[in-house]
């Protein structure tokens, strides 16, 4: 079983070669050691295009590779059988490349004395001596800080802005005339139809055009609202409505 200075590693190794990737235990960027071909397999077999798509040199990678792959180095079992019928030979290089991994990799990671997790260059503060989860860079922490109150600002003047300048009243929303959206003006945008809001004679309520009972009082409208039929061309507009909508005539 190979003993690693930080358990957060992956075994990519292969017949071909081994390989190797240790991850940071914070921000979980990796860092892949060199590839080092296996003795036994070429020997055994030739190099057959080894290797092919693998990293020649160690590097740093941004983020986890594989999940399945991590979580199989936490396994010994399981790491035992992907190795499973692999050579004496083949184990002791396997070991040997593992301890090399180990020491190319350890100068990129830094062990906080504080929580013993093993962590990459960025997330050591080095001024410390610990993780910057355990003591935070200062001028990291003031900048957050600075942009969190920023933005609580913000939320606080955006609750107390007044965005709009408008009455809160009754509008006829659908004209009566043609049942299409009646827009925000005083005559339709579609048919022209006036959208003035009946009056109620017993309460005084404004009701929508079309209301046949006073959504106030109950009392009838439609006695209240005077014909729509235009003098001019016979048409039939809707109570309340001024000027025609088929001709344009001045109604009432």
């Amino acid at each position: 079983m190979l003993t690693a200075f930080t358990r957060n590693y992956e075994d990519n190794s292969t017949d071909a070669g081994f390989q190797f990737t240790f991850y940071c235990d914070n921000c979980q960027d990796g860092f892949k050691s060199s590839f080092i071909e296996s003795e036994t397999y070429k020997k055994g077999k030739g190099l057959r295009g080894l290797a092919a798509g693998v990293g020649i040199v160690g590097s740093l990678l941004g983020g986890r590779l594989s999940s399945i792959g991590y979580a199989a180095e936490r396994g010994g079992g399981v790491l035992s059988e992907r190795f499973l019928g692999m050579s004496p030979e083949w184990h002791k290089e396997h070991e040997k490349a593992f301890e090399r991994a180990q020491n190319e990799a350890r100068q990129h990671f830094h062990r906080c004395h504080s929580c013993s997790h093993y962590v990459c260059d960025a997330c050591y503060n080095e001024d410390e001596g610990l993780c910057v989860e355990c003591a935070p860079r200062q001028e990291v922490y003031v900048a957050k800080a600075r942009a969190d109150a920023m933005r609580r600002n913000i939320e606080e003047a955006g609750e107390t802005a007044t965005v709009w300048q408008g009455k809160i009243e009754s509008k006829t929303t659908t004209c009566p005339a043609c049942g299409k959206p009646a827009g925000s003006g005083k005559f339709c945008n579609n048919c022209g139809a006036s959208l003035a809001m009946s009056v109620c004679s017993r309460c005084g309520a404004k009701n929508a055009l079309g209301v046949r009972f006073c959504n106030n009082c109950g009392n009838p409208m439609a006695s209240q609202q005077p014909s729509g039929k235009c003098p001019g061309c016979g048409h039939e507009n809707a109570p309340g409505t001024k000027f025609c909508g088929e001709c344009g005539t001045k109604l009432g």
